[in-house]
Protein backbone atom coordinates (compact mmCIF):
# COMPACT_ATOMS: atom_id res chain seq x y z
CA UNK A 1 0.00 0.00 0.00
CA UNK A 2 2.83 2.08 0.87
CA UNK A 3 4.72 1.54 -2.17
CA UNK A 4 1.75 2.25 -4.78
CA UNK A 5 1.13 5.43 -2.91
CA UNK A 6 5.05 6.15 -2.95
CA UNK A 7 5.10 5.59 -6.65
CA UNK A 8 1.64 8.14 -7.55
CA UNK A 9 3.20 10.94 -5.42
CA UNK A 10 6.64 10.23 -7.24
CA UNK A 11 4.95 10.06 -10.81
CA UNK A 12 2.89 13.67 -10.26
CA UNK A 13 5.80 15.38 -9.05
CA UNK A 14 7.43 14.75 -11.95
CA UNK A 15 4.75 15.56 -14.61
CA UNK A 16 4.37 18.74 -12.04
CA UNK A 17 8.36 19.34 -12.57
CA UNK A 18 8.15 18.91 -16.06
CA UNK A 19 4.67 21.18 -16.38
CA UNK A 20 6.22 23.85 -14.37
CA UNK A 21 9.81 23.91 -16.07
CA UNK A 22 8.31 24.87 -19.47
CA UNK A 23 6.54 27.53 -18.41
CA UNK A 24 9.21 29.09 -15.86
CA UNK A 25 11.60 28.86 -18.74
CA UNK A 26 10.36 31.54 -20.36
CA UNK A 27 9.96 34.52 -17.81
CA UNK A 28 12.95 36.94 -17.27
CA UNK A 29 15.76 35.65 -15.01
CA UNK A 30 15.79 36.60 -11.93
CA UNK A 31 18.47 36.53 -9.06
CA UNK A 32 21.11 35.32 -11.56
CA UNK A 33 23.78 36.30 -8.72
CA UNK A 34 21.94 33.27 -6.49
CA UNK A 35 23.84 30.21 -8.10
CA UNK A 36 27.12 31.92 -7.53
CA UNK A 37 26.90 32.29 -3.43
CA UNK A 38 29.09 29.99 -1.13
CA UNK A 39 26.32 29.80 1.52
CA UNK A 40 22.70 30.73 2.22
CA UNK A 41 19.79 29.99 4.37
CA UNK A 42 16.54 29.88 4.82
CA UNK A 43 13.18 28.36 6.98
CA UNK A 44 11.50 25.11 6.61
CA UNK A 45 7.74 24.72 7.13
CA UNK A 46 5.60 21.39 6.15
CA UNK A 47 3.02 18.39 6.74
CA UNK A 48 4.72 14.91 7.61
CA UNK A 49 3.00 11.44 7.29
CA UNK A 50 4.50 8.56 9.23
CA UNK A 51 4.28 5.01 9.77
CA UNK A 52 5.60 2.12 12.05
CA UNK A 53 7.21 -0.88 10.21
CA UNK A 54 6.70 -3.88 12.72
CA UNK A 55 8.49 -7.55 12.26
CA UNK A 56 6.76 -10.10 14.74
CA UNK A 57 9.34 -12.50 16.94
CA UNK A 58 8.90 -16.20 16.56
CA UNK A 59 6.74 -16.32 18.91
CA UNK A 60 4.02 -14.41 18.52
CA UNK A 61 1.35 -17.33 16.92
CA UNK A 62 2.12 -18.97 19.97
CA UNK A 63 1.10 -15.87 22.82
CA UNK A 64 -1.71 -16.65 24.70
CA UNK A 65 -2.43 -13.05 25.32
CA UNK A 66 -2.15 -10.91 21.96
CA UNK A 67 -3.70 -12.07 18.56
CA UNK A 68 -3.29 -9.26 16.61
CA UNK A 69 -0.75 -6.06 17.26
CA UNK A 70 -0.92 -3.54 14.17
CA UNK A 71 1.67 -0.56 14.73
CA UNK A 72 0.67 2.94 13.40
CA UNK A 73 1.09 6.78 13.47
CA UNK A 74 -0.67 9.72 12.15
CA UNK A 75 1.09 12.71 11.01
CA UNK A 76 2.66 15.96 12.22
CA UNK A 77 3.66 19.68 11.11
CA UNK A 78 7.05 20.75 10.67
CA UNK A 79 8.81 23.73 11.08
CA UNK A 80 12.74 24.48 10.37
CA UNK A 81 15.98 25.89 9.82
CA UNK A 82 18.02 25.27 6.73
CA UNK A 83 21.64 25.75 6.17
CA UNK A 84 23.26 25.61 2.49
CA UNK A 85 26.68 25.05 1.71
CA UNK A 86 28.50 24.68 -1.61
CA UNK A 87 30.82 22.41 -2.68
CA UNK A 88 30.41 23.04 -6.79
CA UNK A 89 28.35 23.84 -9.28
CA UNK A 90 25.84 20.98 -8.86
CA UNK A 91 26.51 19.39 -5.15
CA UNK A 92 25.77 20.97 -1.93
CA UNK A 93 25.83 19.95 1.75
CA UNK A 94 22.74 21.01 3.77
CA UNK A 95 21.57 20.97 7.31
CA UNK A 96 18.46 21.54 8.15
CA UNK A 97 17.03 20.35 11.87
CA UNK A 98 13.35 20.49 12.56
CA UNK A 99 10.98 20.13 15.12
CA UNK A 100 7.82 18.00 14.51
CA UNK A 101 4.91 18.34 16.46
CA UNK A 102 1.45 16.80 16.31
CA UNK A 103 2.04 13.66 15.68
CA UNK A 104 1.24 10.30 17.77
CA UNK A 105 2.18 6.88 17.46
CA UNK A 106 -0.40 4.28 18.76
CA UNK A 107 -0.55 0.22 18.97
CA UNK A 108 -3.75 -1.17 17.87
CA UNK A 109 -3.95 -5.02 19.09
CA UNK A 110 -6.35 -7.59 19.74
CA UNK A 111 -6.76 -9.81 22.86
CA UNK A 112 -7.38 -13.13 22.68
CA UNK A 113 -9.47 -13.50 25.85
CA UNK A 114 -10.58 -11.23 28.15
CA UNK A 115 -11.70 -10.11 31.75
CA UNK A 116 -15.78 -9.80 31.96
CA UNK A 117 -16.61 -6.15 30.81
CA UNK A 118 -13.27 -6.00 28.67
CA UNK A 119 -12.89 -5.08 24.64
CA UNK A 120 -10.52 -7.08 23.01
CA UNK A 121 -9.70 -4.56 20.93
CA UNK A 122 -7.07 -2.51 22.18
CA UNK A 123 -5.21 0.53 21.91
CA UNK A 124 -2.33 2.41 23.14
CA UNK A 125 -1.40 5.76 22.13
CA UNK A 126 1.89 7.40 23.12
CA UNK A 127 2.24 11.30 22.18
CA UNK A 128 5.33 12.63 19.98
CA UNK A 129 7.51 15.99 19.62
CA UNK A 130 10.27 15.26 17.78
CA UNK A 131 13.22 16.88 17.41
CA UNK A 132 14.97 15.83 13.54
CA UNK A 133 18.54 16.80 12.61
CA UNK A 134 18.95 15.44 9.21
CA UNK A 135 22.35 16.34 6.58
CA UNK A 136 22.36 15.56 2.92
CA UNK A 137 23.93 15.64 0.16
CA UNK A 138 21.92 17.58 -2.66
CA UNK A 139 22.59 17.55 -6.07
CA UNK A 140 21.40 20.10 -8.34
CA UNK A 141 20.22 20.06 -12.23
CA UNK A 142 21.46 22.84 -14.33
CA UNK A 143 19.28 26.34 -13.90
CA UNK A 144 16.60 26.47 -16.70
CA UNK A 145 15.19 29.93 -16.64
CA UNK A 146 13.50 30.14 -12.92
CA UNK A 147 13.46 26.48 -12.38
CA UNK A 148 15.99 24.02 -11.07
CA UNK A 149 15.62 20.24 -10.08
CA UNK A 150 17.37 18.60 -7.25
CA UNK A 151 17.63 15.41 -5.70
CA UNK A 152 19.19 14.69 -2.33
CA UNK A 153 19.89 12.03 0.12
CA UNK A 154 21.81 11.50 3.43
CA UNK A 155 21.14 10.87 7.20
CA UNK A 156 19.21 11.83 10.38
CA UNK A 157 19.18 11.59 14.01
CA UNK A 158 15.60 12.16 15.65
CA UNK A 159 15.09 12.78 19.54
CA UNK A 160 11.51 12.08 20.69
CA UNK A 161 10.91 14.90 23.40
CA UNK A 162 8.08 13.15 24.74
CA UNK A 163 9.54 9.88 25.42
CA UNK A 164 9.95 10.71 29.26
CA UNK A 165 6.48 12.58 30.13
CA UNK A 166 4.51 11.13 32.29
CA UNK A 167 1.97 9.30 30.39
CA UNK A 168 4.62 7.92 28.47
CA UNK A 169 6.27 6.29 31.42
CA UNK A 170 3.02 4.38 33.19
CA UNK A 171 4.50 0.71 34.05
CA UNK A 172 1.54 -0.71 31.79
CA UNK A 173 1.82 1.24 28.55
CA UNK A 174 3.85 0.44 25.48
CA UNK A 175 7.72 1.70 26.27
CA UNK A 176 10.00 3.22 22.82
CA UNK A 177 13.36 4.32 22.73
CA UNK A 178 13.63 7.71 22.30
CA UNK A 179 16.34 8.42 19.89
CA UNK A 180 16.52 6.92 16.46
CA UNK A 181 18.66 7.11 13.45
CA UNK A 182 17.60 6.57 9.81
CA UNK A 183 17.94 7.14 5.87
CA UNK A 184 16.44 9.59 3.82
CA UNK A 185 16.07 10.24 0.23
CA UNK A 186 14.09 13.28 -1.91
CA UNK A 187 13.53 15.18 -4.50
CA UNK A 188 12.30 18.68 -5.12
CA UNK A 189 12.43 21.92 -6.83
CA UNK A 190 13.76 25.46 -6.87
CA UNK A 191 11.70 28.50 -8.12
CA UNK A 192 13.38 31.67 -8.44
CA UNK A 193 11.51 34.55 -7.31
CA UNK A 194 12.29 38.37 -7.05
CA UNK A 195 13.37 38.19 -3.66
CA UNK A 196 13.17 34.65 -2.69
CA UNK A 197 13.27 30.88 -3.64
CA UNK A 198 10.72 28.78 -2.62
CA UNK A 199 11.46 24.79 -3.20
CA UNK A 200 8.72 22.44 -2.61
CA UNK A 201 9.87 18.82 -1.65
CA UNK A 202 9.30 15.98 -0.82
CA UNK A 203 11.06 13.43 1.20
CA UNK A 204 11.06 9.25 2.21
CA UNK A 205 12.68 8.56 5.88
CA UNK A 206 13.44 5.32 6.66
CA UNK A 207 14.86 4.28 10.44
CA UNK A 208 17.27 2.28 11.06
CA UNK A 209 17.11 1.51 14.92
CA UNK A 210 14.79 -0.52 16.47
CA UNK A 211 12.79 1.52 18.53
CA UNK A 212 11.13 -0.85 20.78
CA UNK A 213 12.60 -1.06 24.74
CA UNK A 214 12.18 -4.02 26.89
CA UNK A 215 8.78 -4.24 27.29
CA UNK A 216 6.25 -5.23 30.64
CA UNK A 217 4.85 -8.25 31.12
CA UNK A 218 1.86 -6.92 29.63
CA UNK A 219 2.99 -4.72 26.51
CA UNK A 220 1.87 -5.81 22.98
CA UNK A 221 5.49 -5.15 22.15
CA UNK A 222 6.37 -8.65 23.82
CA UNK A 223 4.99 -9.66 20.34
CA UNK A 224 7.07 -7.71 17.95
CA UNK A 225 11.02 -8.48 17.00
CA UNK A 226 11.57 -5.01 15.75
CA UNK A 227 9.66 -1.65 15.00
CA UNK A 228 11.20 0.83 13.37
CA UNK A 229 9.47 4.33 12.07
CA UNK A 230 9.31 5.67 8.39
CA UNK A 231 7.82 8.96 7.30
CA UNK A 232 6.60 10.51 4.26
CA UNK A 233 6.97 14.47 4.15
CA UNK A 234 5.92 17.43 2.06
CA UNK A 235 8.22 20.87 2.88
CA UNK A 236 8.35 23.84 1.01
CA UNK A 237 11.63 26.01 1.94
CA UNK A 238 11.86 29.53 1.72
CA UNK A 239 15.63 30.61 0.80
CA UNK A 240 17.44 33.67 0.55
Amino acid sequence: MHDLLRKKIITTCIILFCAVSSIYAQREIYRSYRDDLPYYFGLTLGYNTSYLHHTKSASFLASDSIMYVNPASSGGITMGLLATLKINDHIELRANPQLIIGGSKYIDYTLKSVKPGEQNQQQQILPSTLVSLPAHFKLNSDRIGNFRLYVLGGVKFDFDLSSNSTSRNADDLVKLRAADFGLEAGLGLNFYLPFVTVSPEIKFSYGINNLIKPAVTNSPLLNLDKLTGNYVSFSLHIEN
